[in-house]
């Protein structure tokens, strides 16, 4: 065949066919394209495959880069062009050798190889798609030659290769993806702005379905977007809201395999990444519809992280998202994992900032009336966090905890669990009793009701067994009850206690745990207006009793006397004759106070204001303790019976309590006694120890010799 060949091309040409001159290789390819124009309209195909072969071996795959560069390529695209119409039937036998020269170590055969190739193509235009996939791969490797020459030998082919696929009708996408999908994790920025040429160019094709494929090189758009180069990423953003535009029109669209990538690309290091990701997910939450509810879990997942994140753009955005996605009923029997959304809300409330936790909880809230049974069914995977969370830093997020827990609590049980924990907390975290105890315990009655949280809190406190914390517990819970607003009510039903069934009990419910603290029952009695029963209680303290953190207790309490809560009590002076007991408890938390203390002059100024009447008569205008102490009977008689209410038995097991909490007190001491006599007795054999040795080495010394060091 290569005989044939040489019969047909006169030597001459060959030579000629790669010689140094521009002049004799252009005129060389001109008489090769004669020879096969001759050929093509004499129908002699084998002569024409037989010159193709010749050009092939002698000159393409010729060691020599003369030969491959000028002589083979210039002759392969000038049988192209000799044949015109008729190319197709060799393309098969011309292009590959083409193709294999993009490959070549000499840049200037890869050039020659653009150009021949261009020339191929301009004659058999949509013939050589079949080819496409190939000559797609050998562009996108050219883009990023090293030599300039062949890159831009390659962008002219390469847009002369988009001008026939946009207008052949013979193009497979189906084929092509695989290709693409392949190439968008190259980082090289001139590949990457070829592919994002391509397929942009593809997608303005109206009968080529780019938006079908989109999932397939959709992460690799999104990869792009944190380019180094601003051209790049201009050109993906532009590519990605075409696409989006396209989305919002298109009634058919697979939003899950998007979804899935755009969760992923949420968390990028890249805030233009993830303010493109979120406002991608925002428009699938409104478009998406049934189609993402299995994909809810991972959407909020990527969402709530965004809700805190440094640019406001992308918190905007991501707040909007929230709201949407937590505005769709989902239903549970289509899909709807709410233990999905559940361990996305239990995993932000770990999040180290304070939105996310915030709108983690609100997720709760909303699931938990919307499908109670269900989240129950999920109680035990997400309680302790739910409890862990009430010690958050953020006095917002415990406000929500607690609502949370409030909505739980209906249960019983629930209930109950709850203020176990809170004083287990409480217990074991003093600091956070003294600065969030209020806030927690005041919002809980708020919530559950003021007498139910106060009704368990001195249940379960009657019978702890840390006599010292109850003691502090009662008196924060007492503080709480004398100064807060939201406890108003229940106030005001102790202060029936006497004539009221509903506050006698709800008084001797208190008084179970109420006295672990002195001062907390004596004013426990002072709102339930037990005057005498409080004289009673004042009267059994003992020298013990009265220590300095009692003192404080009582400062406390003399303060509030002041306050309008106490405004009932202090009108109540004004009819000494009516309220003897009255006077007397307060004169006897007169007589505990250190004269020189600032409560001690509030509360005698107090006193002096009392109106004595002519009826009671005075011993001594120097002694008011003794005008009380001899009030007419009178008086006695219009006092508020009392009688409903045990008041000895009560007494007696405040005196029980106050003997424990003595007896605790001594073992205390006596701990501390011997634990100092066990650490002074380890140091006294530590010294004898320590001068043992010494002692025995001057025994054997010889008399009147000096121990070593001693002269």
């Amino acid at each position: 065949m290569a005989a044939d060949a040489l019969s047909i091309i006169p030597g001459a040409v060959l030579r000629n066919l790669s010689d140094k001159l521009y002049e004799k290789r252009k005129n060389a390819a001109l008489e090769i394209e004669g020879i096969v124009k001759q050929l093509a309209t004499a129908g002699e195909h084998e002569k024409i495959s037989a010159v193709i072969s010749l050009l092939i071996s002698d000159f393409t795959y010729s060691p020599q880069a003369n030969h491959r560069k000028q002589g083979g390529l210039i002759g392969l695209a000038a049988v192209t062009v000799g044949l015109t119409s008729e190319a197709a039937q060799h393309l098969e036998q011309i292009v590959p050798p083409v193709l294999s020269s993009f490959l070549d170590q000499d840049s200037r055969v890869r050039y020659y190889a653009c150009e021949a190739l261009y020339n191929i193509a301009k004659v058999v235009r949509g013939d050589f798609i079949i080819y496409f996939n190939k000559i797609f791969d050998a562009l996108c490797k050219l883009s990023a030659d090293s030599d300039a020459n062949v890159q831009s030998a390659a962008h002219l082919l390469d847009r002369l290769v988009k001008d026939i696929v946009t207008e052949s009708d013979q193009f497979s996408i189906e084929e092509f993806i695989p290709l693409l999908r392949e190439r968008m994790n190259v980082l090289n920025p001139y590949v990457r702005q070829f592919l994002v040429g391509w397929i942009t160019v593809l997608d303005s094709v109206p009968d080529i379905d780019m938006l079908g494929f989109l999932p397939d090189f959709l992460d690799g758009l999104f990869n792009m977007l944190s380019d180094s180069s601003h051209e790049i990423r201009q050109q993906a953003d532009a590519a990605l809201s075409e696409f989006l535009q396209e989305i919002k029109n298109s009634p058919n669209v697979d939003y899950g395999r998007m979804a899935e990538i755009l969760v992923r690309r949420a968390g990028s290091t890249d805030e233009f990444t993830r303010l493109t990701s979120i406002t991608w997910i925002n428009e699938f939450v409104k478009l998406g519809g049934e189609q993402l509810v299995p994909y809810y879990a991972d959407i909020l997942g990527a969402i709530l992280p965004c809700i805190s994140d440094e640019e406001e753009k992308i918190r905007v955005v991501a707040r909007e998202t929230n709201e949407e996605l937590r505005a769709i009923k989902a239903d549970p029997a289509e899909g709807f994992d709410i233990g999905a959304i559940l361990s996305i809300g239990k995993r932000e409330l770990n999040s180290e900032h304070e939105a996310t936790r915030i709108e983690a909880l609100h997720w709760f809230s909303t699931l938990l009336v919307r499908y109670r049974a269900e989240f129950l069914a999920y109680l035990n995977d997400i309680f302790d966090p739910l409890l862990n969370a009430l010690s958050d830093p953020s006095d917002a997020v415990v406000l929500l905890v607690l609502e949370v827990h409030a909505c739980i609590a209906e249960e019983s049980h629930h209930f109950h669990h709850l203020v176990s924990y809170l004083i287990r907390t409480f217990h074991n975290n003093h600091v956070l009793l003294e600065k969030r105890g209020a806030l927690i315990v005041r919002r809980l009655c708020v919530l559950l009701g003021a007498e139910k949280v106060y009704r368990e809190f001195s249940t379960i406190l009657e019978n702890e067994i840390d006599l010292d914390f109850a003691s502090i517990m009662v008196q924060a819970l007492n503080l709480i009850l004398l100064t807060s607003t939201e406890l108003g009510e229940l106030r005001s039903l102790l202060k029936k206690s006497l004539v009221d069934s509903c506050g006698k009990d709800l008084f001797q419910s208190l008084y179970a745990s109420w006295r672990h603290s002195p001062m907390a029952t004596i004013s426990l009695c002072l709102l339930a207006q037990a005057y005498s029963h409080a004289s009673c209680v004042i009267q059994s303290l003992g020298e013990e009793d009265i220590n300095v953190k009692f003192l404080v207790q009582l400062d406390k309490l003399i303060r509030l006397l002041e306050t309008p809560v106490f405004a009932y009590l202090r009108l109540q002076l004004l009819e000494p004759g009516k309220h003897t007991w009255l006077l007397k408890t307060l004169y006897g938390l007169l007589m505990l106070l250190p004269q020189q203390s600032a409560a001690f002059k509030i509360l005698r100024t107090r006193l002096k204001t009392v109106p004595f009447s002519e009826n009671i008569k005075r011993t001594s205008s120097a002694n008011p303790y003794s005008q009380i102490l001899q009030v007419t009977e009178d008086g006695n008689r219009n006092q508020v019976t009392d009688s409903a209410i045990n008041f000895p038995s009560l007494l007696l097991q405040f005196e029980n309590m106050q003997q424990q909490h003595r007896n605790h007190l001594k073992d205390q001491l006596q701990s501390r006694k011997s634990a100092s006599a066990a650490t002074l007795s380890q140091e006294i054999q530590r010294y004898e120890e320590a001068h043992s040795s010494s002692l025995s080495e001057i025994s054997r010394l010889p008399s009147g010799a000096p121990p070593k060091g001693i002269s």
